[in-house]
């Protein structure tokens, strides 16, 4: 699979659902500053893709240009609850790097399913992606972002709103549009 095919959807989701609907208010600055890093694992074990979170994690902390990385891995963890069992081993790693409250990461995969909810819950696309993905997030510049923001509790539940709003047969559709044209290289 070549990268671009992968990044590719991934940037549509980030623009037309992250960011159009702002289901992330702070994701927009992010990427018109172009310091989202979009990188492609390849590996096909847990071992592997525990490999390359260490070196993305050292890449962010090396690097201040970066302020965000999405760790997209589509050879691996693609059964939701096994990706979902891998999560407490990402954070160990955290703990392991002693970057515990300096990162946090945050979960998102094409079956993404809340506890207490359906598989087709409308809910769910809040964290679904074209891919699964790790987002790795300084926490600081978080803490920054939420200090500035009128009631960044109610971004979660706005967005739950929105989401069951569109319901599960649009959002299902736009999630499929993500892959239209996979082969052209967008901007």
């Amino acid at each position: 699979m070549i990268e671009q095919e992968v990044i590719q959807p991934v940037k549509k989701w980030l623009e037309q659902l992250v960011i159009g609907l702002n289901l992330c208010p702070f994701a927009k600055r992010e990427l018109i500053d172009n310091r989202i890093r979009f990188f492609v694992s390849h590996a096909d074990t847990i071992e592997a893709l525990l490999h390359d979170l260490q070196q993305e994690l050292k890449r962010l902390n090396n690097d201040d240009s970066i302020e965000t990385t999405l760790l997209i891995h589509p050879n691996v963890l693609t059964d939701f609850y096994d990706y979902n069992d891998f999560l407490d081993i990402a954070d160990g790693l955290l703990i392991d790097m002693e970057l515990d409250g300096i990162y946090q990461i945050a979960s998102f995969h094409p079956n993404y399913q809340f506890a207490d909810t359906g598989s087709d819950d409308a809910e769910n696309y809040t964290n679904r992606s074209p891919y699964p993905l790790l987002h790795l997030i300084r926490e600081q510049s978080l803490e920054n972002a939420i200090a500035n923001y009128l009631k960044p509790e109610l971004i979660p539940v706005r967005n739950i709103q929105l989401m069951k709003e569109m319901g599960h047969a649009k959002l299902h559709a736009l999630f499929l549009s993500y892959f239209d044209d996979v082969n052209t290289h967008d901007s």
